[in-house]
């Protein structure tokens, strides 16, 4: 995806987002607008499409093997999630024919455009796409989502509790929260 001459990835250069990890993700509306509920006395109401998000962003876990999930809430204009990718299995060893002779499964191919296969990227991207398809079907003309979303590695297992605690008390410090546009 071309970003622009000025548009910097916010990903972490050199690292490898389908390896063993713990992530901080949050994911925007469109133009932050309160497309998912309201909180009202510090508790998260979800509304129809708040409903859709929150099943969609549990569903992902069941379509993919190499990802657990951990604390999540749904914002009036955002998400939060603690997103653990488990490293894939190694492949098998793939047999080789006689020496000389070669066989099409063994040519190399070039990677595909956008994120890669089992990553944190590709993880949101799914979540993002089956949310916005399922929207769309009510509110077809609706924009969901902002292009990019916000991650960050955890790195220690007090970093992991203070996330779960970030994002557990979102609702009831939403009076003073930065995305309470």
């Amino acid at each position: 995806m071309w970003k622009g001459p000025n548009r910097r990835s916010p990903r972490l250069r050199g690292f490898d987002y389908t390896q063993g990890a713990a992530y901080f993700v949050t994911v925007c509306t469109h133009g932050r607008e309160p497309l998912f509920g309201e909180v009202v006395g510090g508790e998260m109401r979800l509304n129809e499409i708040g409903d859709i998000v929150w099943w969609e962003w549990h569903r992902s876990e069941l379509l993919r093997d190499e990802v657990s999930l951990d604390a999540f809430v749904v914002m009036p204009n955002h998400v939060h999630g603690i997103v653990m990718i488990q490293p894939p299995e190694p492949p098998s060893p793939v047999p080789r024919g006689p020496v000389g002779t070669t066989r099409a499964s063994s040519l190399q191919t070039p990677p595909a455009p956008g994120p890669a296969k089992r990553s944190l990227g590709a993880f949101v991207g799914g979540f993002k796409s089956a949310a916005t398809k399922r929207i769309h079907q009510r509110y077809p003309h609706l924009r969901v989502w902002q292009g990019r979303y916000y991650d960050t590695i955890i790195r220690d297992e007090r970093h992991l509790e203070a996330a779960r605690e970030y994002i557990v008390s979102n609702p009831a410090n939403w009076a003073t929260d930065e995305e309470n546009v």
